[in-house]
């Protein structure tokens, strides 16, 4: 089946990029050279301050160096709880050129998942912002993290910008809660320090690890997939090859509105825009849209990534489509589907058409990918990057015909070894023939596009037939009135199963009957939701995808209280 899609990529790229990846023994590797080559360009930039290359490759050897000097070892696992700062690639550059695994760890933890987490990787260095260090505080007595290294939002700034950025976020916008933490190293102060040590490059190999990149946690405890240096360096070697035929190196500008700590953004943007020397605009607090929207407006960038939510919060903010988006080559949307009705509303504001990619976490993340001056938006999620071979299964692990659904299986030098410390769910998501079941249901058409339905968790089964929220959710956008919906499956006495819709109204005076007159004029009848419930707002996770599980329980909890 390889041969269908590779035939239809997009000019100058190329099957295979195992040669490519073989040039590097590690990020550290890659990273290097492109601070060699594009020293003089802008790598990183954060609330008008920016830094170069040349300035990142020092900084991240400093800190490096420090962490050296308080005993991290290869190996050891330094964990990351921060947002969208330049601290963050100083600091995680820095763990992995001192040999150490990144643990990336969600800021917006509660103080229990972040003992999980914590424990859970053995990590004994954390570097936090000091926005979270409450939450630190109440469970550091649970995990083995022995060095504390606390940043702050106004590091790296510069002295003055420094000084007024921490004292409005302290005084003003009261962003940093009291807290007691033992033995804690400024960031400042440990790249002081690390400015005067010695640094000794450690060796790496692709088979050493590079991340423990934990899974949302959306369908059970939060895993840690192992993510060695071979699978990273791939996944950025195939990304790279992909956007290589529109975007020039050194001259690219991506914005980076998702979280570094998640895996879209930390290879989407960080790792492949550093591959080509570009620059990366990091957004702190992309919740804030006006401010965000306020940002844009002073930068002339080049690509943006994001998920579809933060896509529709930009076109209902009436300041996005009064900027420039001559210079807009690329739009990458991925972690949920693309809704058509967000698609299309995107290239008539801004002239240019939203990519639609498909990753996970344990793929490093990206598996498929549409070319990005692709116009005729029709849901696929890509062809398959190179170097990865796609098998679609049915529930005995059989492969189904062409065109016919089943669980999307992976194989590829990015997708990981398993999860860290669970042998035993590793072996349940490995076929013997080393493809990984995503738990994905869709299928690939004749020209080697991927589709994907839904989530095989998220089916719901109507009557014996399948429904699949995205298509309902998809209906339901297409209303004036709707500003964000979900669709989830609830227990009824006639068909087993049948839909309810949750929905954040634009329109105050819409109502349930309106909603569901709208959708059964555009669905068949068993998928129309028999239920509408409105809410202020939905549950997301860290990137903005909206947490369906959460509805469910809420329901299910809401349905047995009223039953008692």
């Amino acid at each position: 089946m390889k041969d269908i899609w590779t035939q239809n990529y997009p000019s100058g790229v190329p099957a295979d990029i195992t040669d490519e990846a073989q040039r590097y023994d590690s990020l550290p590797a890659l990273f290097e050279e492109s601070c060699r080559q594009f020293a003089d360009n802008v790598a990183f930039s954060s609330m008008g301050t920016r830094i170069t290359y040349a300035e990142l490759d020092a900084l991240t050897r400093q800190f490096a160096a420090w962490l050296q000097t308080v005993g991290v070892q290869k190996g050891d696992r330094v964990a990351l709880m921060m947002p969208n700062l330049l601290t963050y690639p100083v600091c995680m550059f820095g763990a992995m050129r001192a040999g150490a695994v990144v643990v990336n760890t969600n800021p917006l933890y509660t103080p229990s998942e972040l003992a999980h987490q914590l424990a859970d990787s053995g990590a004994q260095t954390l570097i936090i912002a000091e926005n979270f260090a409450h939450t630190l505080e109440p469970v550091l007595h649970k995990t083995d993290v022995q060095h504390i290294v606390l940043a702050t939002l106004g590091d790296l700034l510069g002295p003055l910008k420094g000084v007024i950025t921490n004292f409005a976020a302290r005084y003003i916008k009261k962003l940093v809660h009291r807290y007691t933490l033992p033995n804690v190293v400024p960031l400042k102060q440990a790249l002081a320090l690390g400015r005067t040590a010695s640094y000794t490059r450690p060796t790496l190999t692709h088979d050493d690890l590079a991340l423990l990149q934990y899974t949302g946690g959306t369908t059970g405890v939060a895993k840690g997939a192992m993510l060695s240096h071979g699978n990273m360096v791939s996944n950025v070697c195939q990304a790279h090859a992909w956007v290589r035929p529109y975007l020039k190196p050194g001259q690219e500008c991506v914005v980076t509105a998702l979280p570094l700590y998640h895996v879209f953004a930390l290879t989407a943007n960080c790792l492949t825009f550093i591959k080509l020397g570009g620059r990366n605009i990091l957004i702190a607090d992309a919740r804030n849209i006006a401010g965000f929207v306020k940002t844009l407006a002073h930068e002339r960038f080049t690509a943006l990534t994001g998920v579809n939510t933060l896509f529709n919060a930009l076109l209902n903010n009436p300041g996005f489509a009064s900027l420039d988006f001559s210079s807009l080559k690329a739009t990458l949307g991925g972690g949920m589907a693309v809704q058509p009705v967000i698609a299309e509303r995107w290239l008539k504001v801004t002239g240019h058409p939203i990519a639609q990619a498909y990753g996970l976490t344990e793929a490093s993340p990206a598996v498929s990918l549409n070319p990005l001056d692709r116009t005729d938006f029709d849901g696929s999620i890509g062809m398959p990057v190179p170097s990865t071979d796609i098998a679609i299964r049915d529930d005995d692990g059989n492969d189904v015909r062409q065109g016919q659904s089943g669980e999307i299986c992976i194989r590829g030098p990015q997708v990981t070894r398993g999860y860290w410390n669970r042998p035993e769910e590793t072996a349940l998501v490995f076929d013997s023939d080393g493809y990984l079941h995503t738990g994905d249901i869709g299928y690939i058409n004749e020209r080697g596009y991927l589709f994907i339905n839904d989530r095989k968790k998220d089916m719901i089964i109507v009557s014996g037939f399948n429904v699949y929220p995205n298509e309902v959710e998809a209906a339901a956008m297409q209303h004036p009135g709707v500003l964000e919906a979900a669709a989830v499956g609830v227990p009824d006495e006639r068909s087993g199963e049948t839909v309810k819709l949750f929905v954040v109204r634009k329109d105050p005076n819409l109502t349930e009957a309106e909603v569901i007159k709208h959708c059964r004029n555009l669905l068949t009848g068993y998928k129309a939701p028999k239920h509408v419930e409105f809410r202020d707002d939905l549950p997301h996770n860290n990137v903005g995808k909206i947490l369906r599980r959460e509805l469910r329980d809420a329901d299910a909890s809401a349905a047995n209280q009223h039953a008692a």
